[in-house]
């Protein structure tokens, strides 16, 4: 079974936070601490609209913010490129269903499971290793030719320290 077919029968909205503004100084737009909920409207796409729920995305934004610097507030773990943020957030994601054994989800404390054991995709927990040689089978690195005139770009200054 494809991912996108587990979702087919789930439900899927927009909800709209309306919050309230309870400080007008220049400081209420700079604090972490988010404002109070006045009102909640949820609008359906597919399913029935009690059962939209923001909690499963808020938890895998906490989730992603926690194990990637990338995500984390005010540091300089970013990506200058887009492929490189791509494969950043998919290592991360691949290491949370496969490498990570999850208290939720283990039935006892002798035995260690990941979302990927229990959906029976897999029957073990995977080392890095393992999801390494995954990824470089499914994907195997192209090497970049360099490119013949490269060296007559570079120049010899003469003098600097001695």
């Amino acid at each position: 079974m494809l991912a996108r077919d587990a979702f087919r029968n789930s439900a899927h909205g927009v909800i709209v936070k309306t919050v309230s503004v309870v400080d007008l100084r220049p400081a209420a737009a700079d604090r972490y601490s988010p404002a109070e909920v006045v009102a909640v409207a949820s609008e359906a796409v597919q399913g029935v609209p009690a059962e939209i729920s923001t909690s499963y995305v808020e938890r895998s934004n906490l989730i992603l913010r926690m194990e990637s610097r990338r995500f984390t507030r005010l540091t300089n773990g970013f990506s200058k490129k887009l492929e490189c943020h791509a494969a950043a957030v998919s290592l991360c994601v691949a290491h949370y269903n496969w490498c990570r054994p999850h208290e939720a989800i283990t039935p006892d404390a002798r035995h260690q499971t990941t979302p990927a054991m229990a959906l029976g995709i897999t029957d073990h927990v995977w080392s890095i290793g393992e999801l390494i040689d995954a990824v470089l089978a499914a994907v195997p690195p192209i090497p970049a030719e360099t490119a013949p005139d490269r060296r007559r770009r570079f120049r010899v200054i003469q003098g600097g320290l001695s």
